[in-house]
């Protein structure tokens, strides 16, 4: 047992009482280190493959991102959802339904992405097809996705075992899971790709060895005593109103991840007609660049999210609106640093990945218009992380529903029409600036509302 002076100092009620500057600070920058090293092996895949097998490798690596999205979106959707739900409990007191939360959290994403793995292994050829895989692709995104699959309840569990840990103010052991599991990813890539010669099932292979060690190491950690969560037999007892509760606050989180993927399937198809397989494999190389800058940005919003809501839980609201404010404006000041150093030099960035010619002068062109604006995104991921850790899960639904059915999805299939492959770029930033404006109406009604209520 805890005594009293250990509890007062634990990681999950410091939540309440320390200062929300260094809060922020200690919560999200574990998370930053762990993101950037978690997009680091999507980046070192990408070279290895890009340099050892060439632009087409490249290009079956974008094509499958968007499927192997839709497992990770099904993991943080009872991540995010339980995560949410955890930390108000906590934050409220009420440790046996905070625990019940998690265990429920952790069953249902592994019976969930078990089954689905299964079902895209079965049609694994018409799904790629549909996502834009070309004859020359086919092979290469086949062998990639194909070992992911089998391997993604590690890293289904990875993802949403991250998001509890992190509602329990845990940040450290959420990182220490990611450096240990891509540690290993990054050892074995050069090994598997260059030295036995394996390709992309190489990569394949390393990253889900990486993960099945995270795994490992998530287990040895909810075993401990260390953790604010303690599950029980009952932890894990089925129960339909703490399931429904979960998916319905982690939903956002999955349109998220949905329409990123059909986001990417309507751009993939846009490309495949008015670029071709270059033009593919440039938004491939965008892809993890945006996943890589973007890194620190969702960094700041795990961190953010446990202080909201166990915050919010404990009725400290001007804790909460303290946190949201300066979430906002740390977001926007890296956006801005990442964009310039993008506009700066994207010829360099992209001659990391390859030597292509071709690809080299297309990818610049693209990724200076794709991303011009992402110091726009981390206010819309700020503001939809508020509405999903407070509660409110439509208003972070809606948002994220703007972004892509309203503005994304529409103006790649129509722009193009018009501006050929130019009007798929610039689809991006004018869905971002829109976006952005309705996220930052929403959020001030909120805020106003609850100042009110105050």
């Amino acid at each position: 047992m805890r005594n009293a002076t250990q509890e007062r100092t634990s990681p999950t009620t410091a939540l309440a009482t320390e200062p929300i500057r260094t809060l922020l600070i200690r919560l999200s920058l574990p998370s930053m280190i762990a993101l950037l090293v978690n997009s680091m092996y999507q980046v070192v895949d990408t070279i290895f493959v890009g340099r050892s097998v060439g632009p087409v490798a490249i290009a079956a690596l974008g094509v499958t991102l968007p499927i192997h999205m839709i497992i990770t979106a099904v993991a943080l959707m009872f991540g995010i959802g339980s995560a949410s739900i955890v930390s108000r409990k906590l934050g409220a007191s009420e440790h046996v339904d905070a625990a019940l939360s998690a265990g429920n959290a952790l069953a249902a994403t592994l019976i969930s992405v078990i089954f689905i793995a299964a079902t895209f292994l079965f049609f694994l050829d018409p799904l790629l097809r549909g996502f834009g895989a070309s004859d020359a692709v086919l092979p290469y995104a086949k062998d990639y996705l194909g070992i992911l699959l089998i391997g993604s309840p590690f890293a289904a569990m990875v993802s949403s075992s991250n998001a509890i840990i992190r509602a329990e103010g845990r940040a450290k052991v959420a990182m220490a899971v990611i450096l240990i599991g891509n540690g290993i990813n990054f050892v074995l890539d050069p090994l598997f790709i260059i030295t036995f010669g394996w390709g992309v099932r190489g990569a394949a292979i390393a990253t889900v060895i990486g993960q099945a060690v995270g795994t490992l190491f998530i287990l040895r950690h909810f075993a401990t005593h260390r953790t604010s969560i303690r599950f029980t037999r009952h932890s894990f007892t089925f129960s339909w109103p703490t399931v429904l509760a979960i998916v319905f606050l982690g939903f956002p989180t999955i349109v998220r991840q949905a329409e990123t993927s059909l986001m990417m399937l309507s751009v993939n198809t846009q490309l495949g007609k008015f670029g071709g397989d270059i033009a593919i494999a440039a938004y491939g190389l965008i892809g993890v660049l945006s996943m890589f800058l973007n890194m620190p940005l969702s960094g700041i919003v795990q961190g953010f999210q446990p202080i909201v809501g166990y915050n919010h839980g404990a009725r400290q609201m001007d804790r909460v609106l303290s946190v949201l404010k300066k979430s906002m404006v740390a977001t926007t000041l890296m956006g801005l640093l990442f964009m310039l150093a993008v506009m700066i030099m994207p010829k360099f960035i992209l001659s990391l990945f390859t030597r292509d010619a071709e690809l080299l002068w297309t990818g610049t062109l693209a990724i200076r218009i794709v991303l011009s604006t992402i110091p726009l995104i981390g206010i819309q991921t700020i503001g939809a992380a508020y509405f999903q850790s407070i509660g409110k899960a439509f208003p972070s639904l809606a948002l994220w529903l703007i972004r892509s059915f309203l503005l994304m999805i529409p103006l790649v299939l129509f722009l193009p029409g018009y501006l050929g492959v130019q009007g798929v770029w610039l689809a991006f930033p004018i869905a971002d600036c829109l976006s952005t404006l309705a996220t930052i109406m929403w959020v001030r009604s909120e805020i106003r509302n609850t100042l009110q209520l105050s």
